[in-house]
């Protein structure tokens, strides 16, 4: 297969999922901003959902104050932004275009109808009155894409490509996602020590929180598997009360979770083994080596090291993955 097709198909995936994951991180905080909480706590969470997202300084040349409904503006409909909703989308839809070839009919026309849809949506006040229904919309939407593509392609390079950006980027995402609330404990912790900082991050996996902290904790970890469709899934698995040390195994370790970083590496590691090529065994092996960490580590240990440096790594090591794929399969970076 030619690299710019290849190229394209990959980020065409890449985008689709990355408009999906904004709306799921965006959700978790619309429903996490109705607890109780101060203005300050309140301000904190959304600024964690910019800087976990690197999205911090763009919004701050922007804006002269952070608000929910300035964040959410930002992150949807921001023509500025890249990573924006509307922007993923339309770059998804744009990559989709170059390749019409490559795909099947129905796969270019779901990206097609999801763009020219997103456009009237915008254009309407949905968001602002019920920005949950909308975050549900890009979701099922994102659901379509991939569906189509498993249900009509034909499992050749041009799949593989597919599904490679697809898990990916759903790895980096998920990591996101976890990771929220932890890069809030650091922006909290300021200039604190590091022995310091990390105390923060570890109280909030503490099991000996009381009252009303501890409610508010409960519903924010509910939150975060309704926002990667694990709700459901952690009461079959656990059965029990929802912990953040068993929220953090199943959505980190857990290979049976379809949105965990374990089940994401499984994939990426398994379509990289599809579009095998001469120099791509360097790749392979740095993609193995980030997939045993995760098969064969045990939750005591990724907690030990602290959550969030756990999770800091795993983004770089994330994205020095995608930059080798981009090398060995894609077109060449720019200088």
């Amino acid at each position: 297969m030619l690299s710019r097709t290849a190229d394209h198909l990959f980020w065409m995936a890449r985008y689709t999922e990355r408009a999906e994951n904004t709306a799921r991180m965006l959700d978790v905080h619309v429903q996490t901003a109705l607890l109780p909480q101060s203005v300050d706590d309140a301000e904190q969470g959304w600024r964690a959902v910019l800087g976990i997202s690197e999205l911090l300084y763009g919004y701050n040349q922007k804006y002269d104050a952070l608000t929910q409904k300035d964040v959410i503006d930002f992150m949807v409909r921001d023509p500025g932004n890249p990573s924006s909703i509307a922007s993923c989308l339309k770059q998804a839809r744009e990559n989709a275009r170059a390749v019409r070839g490559a795909l099947t009919t129905e796969a270019w026309e779901i990206q097609n109808a999801t763009w020219i849809k997103m456009q009237g949506y915008l254009q309407t006040d949905a968001l602002e009155q019920n920005p949950s229904e909308f975050f549900e919309w890009v979701k099922h939407r994102s659901h379509l894409s991939r569906g189509v593509t498993i249900g009509t392609m034909l499992k050749d390079e041009a799949f593989h490509f597919i599904r490679l950006g697809t898990f990916l980027e759903r790895a980096d995402n998920t990591a996101r996602i976890i990771d929220v609330k932890f890069h809030g404990a650091k922006e909290t912790a300021g200039k604190q020590s590091q022995q310091q900082s990390q105390q923060l991050s570890q109280s909030l996996l503490s099991k000996d929180n009381k009252g009303q902290d501890s409610q508010i904790d409960f519903y924010y970890w509910a939150a975060i598997l309704r926002s990667v469709s694990g709700f459901e899934i952690y009461r079959k698995v656990y059965r029990d009360v929802i912990t953040p040390e068993r929220v953090a195994e199943l959505l980190i370790l857990r290979a049976d979770m379809p949105r965990s970083l374990a089940a994401c590496m499984d994939q990426v590691l398994s379509n990289l083994k599809h579009v095998h090529n001469d120099v791509s065994a360097d790749t392979e092996r740095f993609a193995g080596k980030l997939h045993a960490d995760l098969k064969f580590s045990r939750i005591e240990e990724v907690l030990d090291a602290g959550l969030h440096d756990y999770l800091t790594v795993f983004l770089e090591r994330i994205f020095e993955l995608g930059n080798r794929i981009s090398k060995d399969f894609l077109v060449p970076l720019a200088a």
